[in-house]
C-alpha cells in the first residue's frame, strides 16, 4: 500500500497561502478544509490552508508526515439515499507549532495573499490569559497567538489597509467573532501595543459570528484498514463525516464574493443574524449530545450509535429533546421538531462510530453553553425541574469523579477542573459534592444553589447513580 504524500498522488497544485487555521482536529478537517478543497476545484478561490497547533507542545507529526494530505470519508443516509464518498483533501499544507518554532509561526503573517483565519479551539478556547505578558514568546491562549500574528502582519506591511484579515471562528460560543475581537483588543491593551495597530484591527479586519454543524467523529473505527485498501493509500489521518453539514456566517455583504461557499452545493448561508440558527442547533443537537454522553457512558455504552440502539438511552434522549429542550425554547415548535427528528436520524447513522469519550471533551464548558440555558428556561416556564436534564447533570458530576463501576471515566478538561473534581469527590458525601459544584460561579457564571429545587433533585439523582454502582 502506497504512503500518502505529494510524490505519490497524480497531480499536485501550487497555490498561495490564503487561510490560516487554528486547530488540527477532526472537525475542521472534515468541515472547513473539505469545503475549501472543493472551492479550489470548482471556483477561482485558489488558496491553501496552513494549520496552527493551539495547545500541544508536540509536533503534529501525523499530518506533517503526510504533507497535509488526508481523505475525508463521507458516510450516511441523506434524503433516503445512502452516501459513501471518499475525497482526497489537498488544500492543507501541514501544521506549524508556535511552541516549537515561534518564528516560523510569525512568518506566516508575511504571506501576501493571506486573507482568512478559521479556528476551532472548543468552547473554552476563546479566552484572555493575563499571564500572557507579552508576545516575545508564544502566548498560551489562541486569541493571544492570533494577536501576535496580526501585529506581525501589521508591522510587516506597515499598516496597509488592504492586508487586514477575515476572522471566521467556528467555536460554539455565542457571538464568537465578537468575543474573539474583544479578547484581541484586551491583549493590545495588556501588551501596550500602538494605537495605530488597534485602529488597523478595528477598521481593516473583519470578525464574523458563525454557527457550524456537522458530526465528524474522526478516524473510522473498525474498518479503517478496509477503507485504506479501497483508497489505495496508507492514510492514518483520514476522517469520517456524516453527509449533513451547515454553516451560517454573519458577515458583510461582500464576504460571499471573496469566499463563495454559497455558490456551490454546500449548505452555507451568509446571514444578518445567526441567533435563531445557533440557538436551535446548540440546544437541540449539541445539548442532546452533552446530555447523552454521561448517561450512556455510565451505563457501559461507548458509542452514540450504540446508545441509539439501546432502548433505555434512546427513550431517555427523545424525552429530553421533545419533553424538555424544545418546550424550553421560544421558537415555534414547527421549526424545531423537524430539526430534532433529523438530529436523531443523524445520531443513528449506521456508518459512524462516534465515541462518547470524544464528545466528553471539556464537558463543563459545554454544559454551560449547551444545556444550562435549556434547564433554566424550562424551570422558569414550567415552574418544575426537568428530570431528564437533571439526570444528565448528575451523571456528568459522577463521570467527573474519574471512575465508575471499577472503570476509569476518561476526563478531558482543563487541569484545574480535573483537580477540583478529584478533590471535591474526596469529601464523599453527595450533598456536599453537589452543593459545591453548583456553587462554582467560575463554571456557571452564577450560584446554581439559588435555583429552587435544583440541588435537591440533583443530589437525589447522584445518590441513585452511586447506589446502582454498588449493585453492579
Amino acid at each position: 500500500m502506497k504512503l500518502l504524500n505529494r510524490q505519490n498522488i497524480p497531480t499536485t497544485v501550487s497555490r498561495p497561502l490564503r487561510v490560516i487555521q487554528f486547530g488540527t482536529g477532526n472537525f475542521l478537517r472534515g468541515f472547513a478544509d473539505w469545503m475549501i478543497d472543493v472551492l479550489n476545484e470548482k471556483t477561482s478561490f485558489n488558496g491553501d490552508i496552513q494549520m496552527v497547533q493551539v495547545h500541544s507542545r508536540k509536533p503534529a507529526e501525523g499530518i506533517n508526515d503526510q504533507e497535509g494530505l488526508y481523505h475525508i470519508i463521507t458516510r450516511g443516509v441523506s434524503k433516503g439515499k445512502t452516501i459513501e464518498e471518499n475525497r482526497l483533501i489537498q488544500s492543507v499544507r501541514g501544521a506549524v507549532n508556535p511552541f516549537i518554532d515561534y518564528r516560523a509561526y510569525l512568518d506566516l503573517a508575511k504571506s501576501p495573499d493571506l486573507r482568512f483565519v478559521i479556528s476551532n479551539t472548543t468552547e473554552a478556547g476563546i479566552y484572555f490569559d493575563e499571564e500572557d505578558k507579552d508576545w516575545a514568546t508564544a502566548p498560551e491562549s489562541f486569541p493571544g497567538k492570533l494577536t501576535a500574528l496580526l501585529y506581525k502582519r501589521f508591522q510587516h506591511f506597515k499598516g496597509d489597509p488592504q492586508k487586514g484579515l477575515v476572522m471566521i471562528p467556528c467555536e460554539l460560543v455565542d457571538n464568537n467573532g465578537k468575543k474573539l475581537k474583544d479578547n484581541i483588543l484586551r491583549y493590545i491593551n495588556l501588551w501596550e501595543l500602538p494605537g495605530s495597530f488597534e485602529d488597523w484591527i478595528v477598521k481593516h479586519n473583519t470578525f464574523c459570528n458563525t454557527l457550524v454543524d456537522r458530526i465528524v467523529p474522526g478516524y473510522p473505527l473498525g474498518n479503517g484498514n478496509d477503507i485504506q485498501t479501497q483508497i489505495g493509500f496508507k492514510d492514518e489521518q483520514m476522517v469520517m463525516a456524516e453527509p449533513f453539514h451547515f454553516w451560517a456566517i454573519e458577515g458583510p455583504d461582500w464576504l460571499n464574493t471573496e469566499l463563495p461557499l454559497d455558490s456551490t452545493d454546500f449548505n452555507v448561508l451568509f446571514v444578518k443574524n445567526i441567533a435563531p440558527f445557533r440557538t436551535r442547533k446548540v440546544r437541540i443537537l449539541n445539548g442532546a449530545h452533552t446530555c447523552l454522553v454521561p448517561v450512556a457512558y455510565l451505563k457501559g455504552i461507548r458509542l452514540v450509535k450504540d446508545a441509539m440502539e439501546n432502548e433505555s438511552t434512546s427513550n431517555y434522549l427523545q424525552k429530553v429533546i421533545f419533553d424538555e429542550i424544545i418546550p424550553s425554547m421560544d421558537q415555534p415548535t414547527e421549526n424545531l421538531t423537524p430539526f430534532a427528528e433529523d438530529v436523531l436520524d443523524r445520531f443513528r447513522n449506521p456508518f459512524i462510530k462516534h465515541k462518547l469519550s470524544d464528545i466528553a471533551l471539556n464537558s463543563i464548558s459545554k454544559w454551560k453553553v449547551r444545556v444550562l440555558p435549556s434547564l433554566l428556561d424550562y424551570i422558569n416556564k414550567k415552574d418544575k425541574i426537568p428530570t431528564g436534564m437533571v439526570q444528565a447533570f448528575a451523571a456528568m458530576i459522577v463521570y467527573y469523579r474519574g471512575h465508575y463501576n471499577g472503570e476509569i471515566t476518561p476526563i478531558k478538561d482543563k487541569a484545574e477542573i480535573v483537580k477540583y473534581f478529584d478533590q471535591v469527590w474526596k469529601i464523599k458525601t453527595p450533598e456536599v459534592v453537589v452543593e459545591s459544584v453548583l456553587a462554582k460561579v467560575e463554571f456557571w457564571d452564577q450560584d446554581l444553589n439559588l435555583v429552587y429545587g435544583l440541588s435537591e433533585a440533583l443530589i437525589k439523582e447522584v445518590k441513585v447513580l452511586l447506589a446502582q454502582e454498588k449493585l453492579a
